[in-house]
């Protein structure tokens, strides 16, 4: 198995908080869950607003079986879609790949 951990630190924008912006990232994750049949468990996760801001706003936390299973998920569409909103809201990002 494959578990594919990202983290993004997220910004304030014209129209949202950077908490606004991770309750929408949040929301169009399930898009991914639900459609990439290779992604075996996804979820996504907020910092908490009490906790320390230096910290990383969200990360996600996903399952697949084979390394090409994860290859499939970066270039699917609902992923690539997810993608391109985060490329407008995120600052940094930090990502590890590693078998279990």
């Amino acid at each position: 198995m494959i578990k594919h951990i990202v983290m993004f630190k997220l910004k304030d924008t014209d129209c949202k908080t950077a908490y606004e912006n991770a309750v929408e990232a949040k929301e169009r994750f399930n898009d991914v869950i639900e459609n990439v049949k290779e992604l075996k468990k996804g979820e996504i996760v907020i910092n908490s607003k009490d906790a320390d801001q230096s910290n990383y706003t969200i990360s996600l936390l996903c399952d697949f079986e084979t390394i090409d299973d994860l290859n499939a998920y970066q270039v699917h569409p609902a992923h690539v879609a997810f993608g391109k909103f985060i490329g407008t809201v995120k600052t940094d990002r930090a990502c590890i790949d590693y078998e279990y």
